[in-house]
């Protein structure tokens, strides 16, 4: 989708806005975050993802042709990560595998501290051990 598109959706979203009005609010809204991006500041769209702003150092490069070393200087670039939301819109397979157990619920967040219970059965040498290493020493017999 290129701009000219993304303004057409717009007008098609909002009916009653004309397509100069649709043009001059996506045009405000690109300006806005380039601004902000600009001045070192994240932009976060809740439920689309976050544009953030990162300094890469200089560093040394190779020409591909030639296999030159050429310096690359110190620039600035901007990262877009996805939301929670986003990210399982795209892959819905991947969303229902994960199910409750995503990271950031309160069921994954809080964890019972381990009673003395448990930890003696973790010292504890295991019943179902045993009977293993008898089927795997009778099959050596046969």
């Amino acid at each position: 989708m290129n701009k000219a598109e993304l303004i057409e959706a717009v007008r098609k979203e909002v009916p009653s806005l004309s397509k100069s009005q649709a043009e001059s609010a996506v045009d405000c809204a690109l300006d806005t975050m380039r601004t902000t991006l600009i001045s070192g500041e994240r932009v976060s769209l809740f439920g689309f993802g976050a544009f953030i702003p990162s300094a890469r150092a200089p560093r040394t490069g190779r020409n591909p042709r030639t296999g030159e070393a050429v310096k690359i200087p110190a620039g600035r670039a901007v990262r877009f990560t996805p939301s929670a939301a986003f990210k399982a819109a795209l892959n819905p397979k991947a969303a229902k595998k994960a199910g409750s157990g995503t990271k950031g619920t309160k069921a994954a967040t809080a964890k019972k501290a381990p009673s003395t219970a448990a930890a003696a059965r973790k010292a504890a040498p295991s019943k179902k051990a045993a009977p293993a290493k008898k089927a795997a020493k009778s099959t050596k017999k046969r």
